[in-house]
Order: C-alpha cells, then structure tokens, then sequence
C-alpha cells in the first residue's frame, strides 16, 4: 500500500505518523489480536532506497489525534534505531522497545523493516506493573526474560486457533510479569506524583468505607480500578500492608468512640463500638486493641494519659 494507505491503517491505533520522503514508499499494516492485546505487524518497503529514511510522530501529531497508550514494539525484521526522550535505541531482531505515544518519536531505518507493536493501556499498565516505564527503553534479547517475551508474542502470531477469554487474561498477565522483568528500572524511586495521589484516594476511600466488615483489599482494588497486586505495591513500598492499614483506621476510629463513650457516660457496649467499627467478633477486636495500644478497650478512658504502642507502619502510612 502507498503512504497514505499506511498512514490511515496505523492512524486508529497508533496515532499519526509521517514519512520524509512519502513518494517512494511502500508498507503494510496488519492488525492483529494477540492475548486481548491490540496489536499490528508493521513494515515498510522504501523503493530505491540508498540513504536512511524516518518516520516521525510530532508534537503536532500528539495533539491533534490524541491518542494515549504505551507500545511494546518487538522488531521481528531487519534493523532499526528508535529514538525518544533524548535516547537513542538500536534494535535488531529480538529486540523490544517501549514507546509512549504521548511523547514525540523518531524511527530511523533503511526502509527495510519489520516490527510488531502491542497496545498496552496505560492505566492497565501501571496498575499490572507498579510503575510506568520510560518510554525508548530497550529490552536486549540476550536476556531471559526478553526472549521469553519475544517468542510468547510472536508464537500468538503464528497461531490461529481461538484461544478462550480465561486462558488469554492468563496469558496477558504473563506479557505483563515479562515486560516488567523487562524495563523495571534498576534503581526504582521511591514513588511517584501519580502513585502518591492513587495512595491518597485509597486511603480517603478506607476511612469512608472502614466499617464494612466485608470490606478489604479486593474491594479497594475494585473501587478505585487497579489491580490487587499493585494495591498491595502501593503499601508495600509504604512499609505496610493494607490489611494493616485498614485495621489501624478501624481500631484508632475504635478508640475515639470509647473515649467519646467515657466523656458523655453513654454507657454504649464495647461490643457495639467494635461491631461499628467493623468487627464482626470482639475477642478479636479486643486482641487486635491490646495490641496495638497496649491495654484493654475497658481501661482505655482511664488510661488516657498513658501513650499507645507506637505502630510505626500506621504511622508510614499516612
């Protein structure tokens, strides 16, 4: 197909793109779907070519489509040199590079290429692997995790049979555990203003929701649309764990009501406080309250002046 044929085909997918010299180009998009990923096998074919020749994404062409996604781009044939973020990648074949479509790009190759590109939804991204690659990052093929990566995409290729919906997000978290070997960076940083901001709203949607007792991590991870494995990084990397955190809301909103209880001489039960707070069982909440502040909820008001076990992890937390 011409330029413009080119140029249409890979639009809905992966934005637009243009070629330095449109009149002796030739190329062919394929759109594919590999484990529900969207994906494309790409090439061009540039006549009587002698020199290098690019295709670019522009700012321009950022704003005007749009589009918003992260590329795996696996170069199946033929050599190439990718460049983005002020980094310069040279791929061959077995090579995988990541792209963000939000960023402008260069290709630079001598017209006898051949790549497959996989869509990767940025929040899905994020949310399977913890942390938002770079885009230009290159992933050698001498790694293991490279290669296992590159034959997994290329064997879907190959493949005709129908693969079931469960059997195909199986296999998508496998292409995201291996991307993640991939391109995780080697020194990570310690958080992010995106992932400082997601922790935030977890945090305001515990302290709404604490009361449930039927509420905890799967929840979470549901409400706020992330996975349960990067729920878990989130705190993890916080120092504590969100079971944890989820019982320290619980047992400090537990005290506040018992001295409440003990200022207004309400007389209310602990048990109903405990039930209030999201304990189906006061044996355990009364555990769970020693624990943490080091005596019993019944001599709490008493022991007011005295100060609670410190829960450094609680503390990381907020």
């Amino acid at each position: 197909m011409n330029y413009e044929q080119w140029r249409d085909l890979l639009r809905p997918h992966f934005g637009l793109y243009a070629v330095d010299d449109p009149k002796v180009f030739a190329g062919r998009v394929r759109s594919r779907s590999i484990y529900g990923f969207n994906a494309s096998e790409i090439s061009n074919n540039i006549r009587h070519c002698e020199r290098t020749h690019h295709c670019e994404r522009t700012q321009r062409d950022i704003r005007l489509d749009g589009v918003d996604h992260c590329y795996a781009v696996f170069q199946v044939d033929g050599r190439s040199t990718i460049i983005q973020n002020d980094q310069a990648v040279q791929l061959a074949v077995g090579d995988v590079a990541f792209i963000d479509s939000t960023r402008p790009v260069t290709y630079v190759n001598d017209g006898h290429e051949e790549w497959l590109s996989l869509q990767l939804p940025r929040q899905f991204l994020i949310s399977a692997l913890g942390f938002e690659p770079r885009g230009g990052l290159r992933g050698h093929s001498g790694t293991s995790a490279s290669r296992l990566l590159f034959q997994l995409v290329l064997d879907a290729v190959d493949d005709e049979q129908p693969m079931p919906t469960s059997a195909a997000n199986y296999m998508q978290l496998a292409v995201y555990d291996l991307l993640g070997a991939v391109f995780a960076p080697a020194d990570p940083a310690p958080g992010s203003l995106h992932s400082d901001r997601l922790f935030k709203r977890i945090c305001d949607v515990i302290k709404d929701r604490f009361a449930d007792p039927d509420f905890g991590p799967c929840e979470i991870a549901a409400e706020v649309g992330i996975s349960l494995r990067y729920l878990q990084k989130l705190f993890t990397n916080r120092g504590c764990t969100c079971s944890g955190f989820i019982q320290s809301v619980r047992l400090d909103q537990a005290a506040h009501a018992i001295k409440r209880r003990g200022s207004t001489k309400s007389g209310q039960p602990l048990s109903t406080i405990a039930y209030a707070c999201g304990y189906r069982d006061y044996t355990n909440f009364a555990r769970a309250f020693r624990q943490r502040f080091g005596h019993a909820p019944g001599v709490h008001v008493q022991r007011d002046n005295i100060q609670p076990v410190r829960d450094v992890r609680h503390e990381r937390a907020r």
